[in-house]
């Protein structure tokens, strides 16, 4: 375990259970004592270790009081956040500030960890298929975040063309590399983003990522310039703080194209053709479009004419297999694919397992919140948030009174961007 492991989470527990905690403990003591001395048995395993699934352990563990059994699958020996890794582009992060371990949640909950990939998933048989072995389950978590297409960018999907035009959506190498790229470019030189149309995962945020490297370039490379090439209509987040934003903190630096997508892609000379113009990088940036996660194409759970899950937002089974569950990025829910979002969903999820593995009804009426902060800077956020109620009529979490928008960018903002990290990181990994 990191030094910056342990020093952000002493910093951080007094101020999590102090602010976050005091509801959680709440449900917690609700549920031990409606569990009185006869906990469920079985066993739930959840594919993949992200913010969603290994909150769903954990408070699977928690509230079942240590009845059911937990057995998580996740092929990285490290846990890399989304949330802030654009901060690596702007430099006021390191990929090992946003770099954690497993450790302290698999002691603290008892839970079994396999670090291994799925290869298929019989539902029939209830089934998981690893590559160095096979788990059968009560109840399949499938926690398996995003996956890329490449159907239309083929000439991206190999690990050497990333390597030369990386996307940086998952938090880890790429970051890095492109961080590195963007410190190798001259002063002078053209960044390229092209951002593909919704849904995608977020964070990291795209609009936040060119406030990110439009900083550092204000500092270092005062006269290099960004190109946004934007698939999207319009910004589609934050539109009009980040519009000022760019305006004022970085005036003409940043060129933004709206309903530009890919038509070609030259990788040689990191040239994008779209159907209005070419334009050539020095550093290039494509995010490719995105779907749900290898583990849920595995099983298939994806809609045949949609790339994402159908759930019940009761319990988040899916619509197209009994007792497996789908949780975070892979859903279906025309909400945010955020981290928030994801453990929101997750504590949802692993409420209504307890509560069926004991032959009881779900909660009826979930609520839960959901908060994303994007730096404009180093020091400056701004957030927009929402509470999601369940509408029994139309059977989705829609968005209810409470919530709004950030008037303005500030320091304390980034403050509390900052402490929200830090609780977030303490909440899942603890």
């Amino acid at each position: 375990m990191s030094d910056l492991f342990e020093r952000a989470f002493e910093m951080n527990r007094r101020n999590f259970i102090k602010a976050s905690i005091a509801s959680s403990a709440l449900f917690m003591t609700v549920k031990s004592y409606a569990m009185g001395k006869t906990p469920p048995k079985g066993r739930v395993v959840v594919v993949g270790g992200g913010y969603a699934g290994t909150t769903a352990a954990k408070y699977i563990r928690m509230w079942s009081m240590g009845g059911i059994e937990v057995v998580v699958v996740e092929p990285s020996s490290q846990f890399v956040s989304c949330p802030m890794s654009n901060l690596v582009l702007g430099g006021s992060k390191s990929i090992h500030d946003l770099t954690f371990g497993y450790d302290l949640v698999k002691k603290n909950h008892g839970l079994t960890w396999v670090q291994d990939g799925v290869v298929a998933v019989n539902t029939h048989d209830k089934k998981v298929i690893m590559q160095r072995g096979e788990l059968s389950y009560d109840r399949l978590i499938i926690a398996s975040g995003i996956d890329f297409i490449y159907d239309d960018l083929p000439m991206l999907a190999g690990a050497d063309a990333q390597q030369k035009v990386p996307h940086a959506w998952k938090a880890g190498w790429q970051t890095v590399n492109l961080r590195q790229q963007l410190e190798a470019m001259a002063d002078g030189g053209v960044f390229v983003m092209h951002i593909p149309k919704l849904p995608y995962r977020c964070p990291p945020g795209p609009y936040e990522r060119v406030c990110q490297v439009a900083s550092y370039f204000k500092v270092y490379k005062p006269k290099s310039k960004i190109i946004v090439l934007d698939a999207n209509a319009e910004i589609v987040s934050k539109k009009g703080l980040f519009a000022k934003a760019w305006s004022t903190q970085y005036a003409g630096m940043i060129d933004y194209r709206p309903n530009s997508a890919i038509e070609k892609l030259d990788l040689a000379s990191k040239t994008i053709h779209t159907e209005f113009e070419q334009v050539t990088a020095d550093v290039l940036n494509v995010i490719p479009p995105q779907r749900a996660g290898k583990p849920a194409q595995i099983a298939d759970l994806l809609e045949e004419d949609y790339p994402w899950c159908e759930v019940d937002f009761l319990t988040y089974e899916s619509k197209r297999a009994r007792d497996v569950h789908v949780i975070g990025d892979s859903v279906a829910s025309g909400l945010p694919k955020s981290a928030h979002m994801a453990t929101s969903q997750a504590r949802v999820c692993a409420s209504a397992i307890v509560e069926l593995m004991q032959g009881r009804l779900p909660d009826p009426a979930p609520v839960f919140a959901n908060t994303c902060y994007s730096f404009v800077n180093d020091k400056e956020a701004m957030h927009v948030a929402n509470v999601y109620r369940y509408d029994a009529a139309k059977k989705i979490m829609v968005s209810a009174d409470g919530g709004g928008v950030s008037l303005a960018p500030s320091e304390k903002e980034g403050s509390y961007a900052a402490a929200w990290a830090n609780n977030i990181w303490s909440d899942v990994l603890t």
